[in-house]
């Protein structure tokens, strides 16, 4: 492309910078929208898939650091939107690309960022970024293509509330009840995706942050689902008649949903559950167990997981920050199913006696591998045996 170019040239005129809290500080270009964000500063290791990243409503609160080198060469489209917009606060690269390159492109990501008053930060040492947070942890930062000085910056960064002991599910969270019906789509012609099957199972979804790929994978495997506010009541989803009950991802903390926790241990034993991420640990809390934050989190499309029961590993989805101490489970009742490779966290247990199961990482594959796809056909099999 033509460096004298509008888009290019005016990219390289205006300056980004993202200050961390410990007086760390990076400069680059500006290719999103000419404003201050703030937020937890965190990475992901995926090659691809930004744009779901961009759009799962768990990354709200945080500024995302991709350690893919180039980004934003395959532009984006409504299909691979995980939500109605883009969650994250910030986006830190090391190569932006302008410009897009794929039939299935509507736009540039550096337009869709834009239009959704995101900044992003290129030509920055993302290694370098990396390695700084994978050693002193995530920390708070302050994003910004305003032209604000730099200690100015890492001032405000001291001041950006932790993620510990936020809720952020409930800011996150449908304000209606929806019901939704579309099952997974191929991608291209060359895409062998088996057909849906037909709807036998009424499932009832608990929103802390629910990514729409969830939603079709549960509509594939044969549920009509509701999606519900966070703040339903154990009584309210019950009166809707499912057959089973969903806990979905989300942002935050998990200690301070106290209301939600509260109306999922009255479900427990009433209806076949499953819980993905943020819903394993809203489960891992109602039964008597206890959370942590994690140093710098899992966030990839390429951890390896112990499936304890098949003793298969499993490369997996990962997007959290929190996890659920197996230590404080009691593991005469649950059954601890799936362990990380990468430093052995929980990442799945079962109820010995209950239809509850759950896992701490993402089987719908938005984005990721397919491995896990199985799951909800479990859930599937739960329903039935229930």
């Amino acid at each position: 492309m033509d460096l004298n170019t509008p888009t290019r040239r005016s990219a390289q005129l205006n300056k980004a910078i993202l200050a961390l809290e410990d007086g760390t500080v990076f400069e680059g270009n500006s290719f999103g929208a000419p404003v201050e964000r703030s937020g937890e500063v965190v990475f992901n290791t995926a090659l691809t898939g930004y744009q779901e990243i961009f759009t799962d409503p768990s990354y709200a609160g945080q500024i995302v650091v991709l350690t893919c080198p180039q980004i934003g060469n395959y532009g984006a489209n409504e299909s691979d939107c995980e939500s109605g917009r883009p969650y994250i606060e910030g986006l830190a690269v090391r190569d932006f690309s302008p410009i897009a390159s794929n039939w299935r492109s509507e736009e540039t990501a550096s337009q869709y960022l834009t239009q959704n008053s995101i900044p992003i930060v290129a030509g920055i040492d993302t290694r370098a970024l990396v390695r700084h947070l994978r050693t002193r942890g995530v920390m708070r930062g302050v994003l910004s293509a305003t032209g604000e000085d730099a200690s100015t910056l890492v001032d405000k960064a001291r001041a950006v509330p932790s993620m510990a002991g936020l809720d952020l599910a409930t800011r996150v969270t449908t304000a209606e009840p929806y019901t939704w019906d579309k099952a997974v789509e191929p991608a291209s012609p060359s895409d062998l995706l088996a057909a849906a099957a037909e709807v036998r199972y009424h499932v009832v979804a608990y929103d802390f942050g629910i990514k729409r790929n969830i939603l079709r994978r549960l509509r594939h495997v044969g549920a009509r689902v509701t999606v519900v506010p966070a703040a339903t009541t154990a009584a309210d989803v019950l009166s809707l008649k499912p057959d089973g009950i969903f806990l979905s991802n989300g942002p935050g903390d998990p200690e301070p949903l106290h209301n939600q926790i509260g109306e999922v241990r009255k479900l427990i034993g009433k209806k076949p559950i499953f819980g993905i991420c943020l819903g394993q640990q809203v489960l891992g809390l109602a039964l008597g167990g206890k959370t942590y934050k994690l140093k710098f989190g899992h966030r990839g499309a390429n951890h390896p997981v112990l499936n304890r029961v098949t003793n298969k590993v499993e490369i997996t989805s990962h997007n959290h920050g929190f996890t659920v101490d197996p230590d404080s489970l009691n593991q005469n009742e649950i059954e601890l199913t799936h362990v990380n490779l990468n430093d052995e966290t929980l990442e799945g247990f079962r109820h010995r006696s209950l239809p509850v199961f759950c896992v701490q990482y993402h089987p719908e594959a938005a984005p990721g591998p397919h491995d896990s796809h199985y799951l909800f056909d479990d859930f599937i099999k739960l329903m039935e045996a229930h």
